[in-house]
C-alpha cells in the first residue's frame, strides 16, 4: 500500500472535504524552491506552503544552527525558566520591529497569535477599570481558526457553524478613495457609541481575501482615530511579516504605528510552528502590578521552545543578508515586469503586487473551492508548479530564494492557462 492509501485510513486534512477530495499527494522530499513527491516529480512550491519557507526549504544555514541547539537543550518550560535562544531571538527582532514594540509574548501559531492580542486588548482595558467588550474588524478579513482569531475574522466560508458564540465584533468596510468618508464616519460613530476595546487588520494585504490590497494612507488615518479614542490597534502581519511586502514588515509602510503585532508563517523560516505577539510598553506596564489577577495569565506548554527559536534567529540573520535583500528586490521587480506583461490580457480583470506578492483576477466568476478552481489547480501541477488559486485569483508567493528559471516557469504556464480558458 502506497502512502497515499495509507493516508486515508487515520488522517483529517485542513480545508477539506474528503468525500470530493480524497487523495493526498505525498511529499517526501523538499529543497530549496521544490518539493519532491514519492514517485520522484517535482514542484516549484510557488506559495512557499503557506508562506513559511521564505529562505527554500530545508536551508542548511538554519538546519544546522537546529541541530547544533538540539544537542543542548530541547525543550524547558518557560514560565519560570529563560534560555538564549530566546533571549537572542528577542534582541534580533528589536533591531527590526517598528521602535513602538518593547515585549514579545510566545505562542505557538498565527490563530494564537491573534487571540494572545485579542486577549491582551480586552485585560489591558479591564486591568485599568475601563472594561471594555467590542472589537472592531475589517471585512474580508482572515485571522485564523481558534475562537477569538475567528470571531474578527470576515470570511464566513470557514466561520458559518461557530458564529452565535463568536466574541463582540462590529466589521468596516476597507476603505478606500471613495468610500474613506463614509467608512471613517462609521468608524468614528462606533468609538463614540460602543465601548471598543480594540481594532484589527491586516495590514496593506488581506491574504485569504485574495490577496487584497489597499491604500496605506487611509489605514494610517484610522489608526491615529483610534489612538485618539484609546483603542489598541492590533497588526496582524502573520502573512505579510517578514520581508514579503518589501520591508520587514507591512507596518513599516504606516507612520502611526500599531500598538500589538501578530508573527508567525515565515518567523521559523518553515521548520517548526511558533508565533509571537508583541506589544508596546504601555501595553505591557498595565499588567505589571503588585495585583497578581492583574498578570497575564495565558500560556503554551511550548512556548518559546529552544528548537523553534534558534530556527527563527537564523531566519533574523538570513534575512538581514545583502543577498537575501537582493533576492526580494529581484523578485519584486521581476513580478512588476511580468504585471506589465499580463494585465492587459483579455482572460484578466485585474492586478495587483507588493513586493513579492502578485495577483491577478480572472474574469470569470468561479467558486472559491469549486470545479473550475480544482481545473486551474491541476493545470499547474501538472506543469511541475504548486499554487492554490483563490476562486478565480491566482496568486504567487514564493520564496526569497526562487530562481528567475522557476519563475519564468510559473509565468509560463501562467500564460497558457489563460489562453486555454
Amino acid at each position: 500500500m502506497n502512502l497515499q492509501e495509507r493516508d486515508k485510513k487515520h488522517l483529517w486534512h485542513p480545508l477539506t472535504q474528503h468525500k470530493l477530495h480524497p487523495n493526498h499527494l505525498a511529499i517526501t522530499k523538499a529543497k530549496g524552491c521544490v518539493l519532491t513527491d514519492d514517485k520522484g516529480n517535482e514542484y516549484i512550491d510557488g506559495i512557499a506552503s503557506w508562506y513559511t519557507c521564505m529562505y527554500g526549504h530545508c536551508n542548511e544555514y538554519i538546519t544546522d544552527k537546529v541541530k547544533t541547539q538540539l544537542d543542548q537543550l530541547d525543550q524547558v518550560v518557560f514560565s519560570g525558566f529563560t534560555h538564549k535562544p530566546a533571549i537572542e531571538l528577542s534582541e534580533a527582532l528589536m533591531n527590526i520591529l517598528p521602535k513602538n514594540q518593547e515585549k514579545i509574548f510566545f505562542s505557538d501559531n498565527g490563530s494564537t497569535s491573534v487571540d494572545v492580542a485579542i486577549k491582551m486588548a480586552l485585560q489591558y482595558h479591564f486591568n485599568k477599570d475601563d472594561k471594555r467588550g467590542k472589537i472592531i474588524a475589517l471585512e474580508g478579513g482572515f485571522h485564523g481558526d481558534t475562537f477569538g482569531a475567528m470571531s474578527v475574522s470576515g470570511l464566513s466560508v470557514y466561520n458559518g457553524p461557530f458564529e452565535e458564540f463568536f466574541i463582540d465584533v462590529a466589521r468596516i468596510p476597507v476603505s478606500n478613495t471613495k468610500n474613506f468618508e463614509a467608512v471613517k464616519q462609521q468608524f468614528k460613530q462606533l468609538l463614540e457609541t460602543e465601548n471598543v476595546a480594540a481594532f484589527i487588520f491586516e495590514p496593506l494585504v488581506q491574504g485569504a481575501s485574495a490577496m487584497f490590497m489597499y491604500d496605506v494612507k487611509l489605514l494610517d488615518e484610522l489608526i491615529a482615530i483610534a489612538h485618539s479614542f484609546g483603542v489598541v490597534t492590533i497588526a496582524d502581519e502573520v502573512m505579510t511579516g517578514f520581508g514579503k511586502t518589501g520591508k520587514n514588515f507591512a507596518s513599516d509602510y504606516l507612520e502611526n504605528k500599531p500598538d500589538v503585532m501578530c508573527l508567525s508563517k515565515s518567523l521559523t523560516g518553515g521548520i517548526a510552528p511558533m508565533a509571537l505577539t508583541t506589544c508596546t510598553q504601555n501595553i505591557y506596564d498595565a499588567f505589571y502590578d503588585d495585583e497578581l489577577g492583574k498578570g497575564f495569565f495565558h500560556g503554551h506548554t511550548y512556548s518559546a521552545n529552544p528548537l523553534t527559536c534558534t530556527a527563527a534567529l537564523a531566519s533574523m540573520k538570513l534575512l538581514q543578508t545583502d543577498e537575501m535583500q537582493q533576492n526580494i528586490e529581484r523578485v519584486t521587480q521581476s513580478h512588476q515586469q511580468f504585471n506589465e506583461q499580463i494585465k492587459q490580457h483579455s482572460k484578466v480583470e485585474s492586478t495587483r503586487q507588493l513586493g513579492i506578492i502578485f495577483a491577478l483576477d480572472l474574469n470569470i466568476k468561479m467558486e472559491r473551492y469549486g470545479n473550475l478552481r480544482d481545473k486551474i489547480f491541476n493545470h499547474f501541477m501538472d506543469d511541475g508548479i504548486f499554487l492554490r488559486p483563490l476562486g478565480n485569483t491566482i496568486y504567487i508567493l514564493a520564496p526569497f530564494v526562487i530562481t528567475d528559471l522557476e519563475l519564468e516557469k510559473i509565468y509560463n504556464s501562467i500564460e497558457n492557462l489563460l489562453d486555454t480558458l
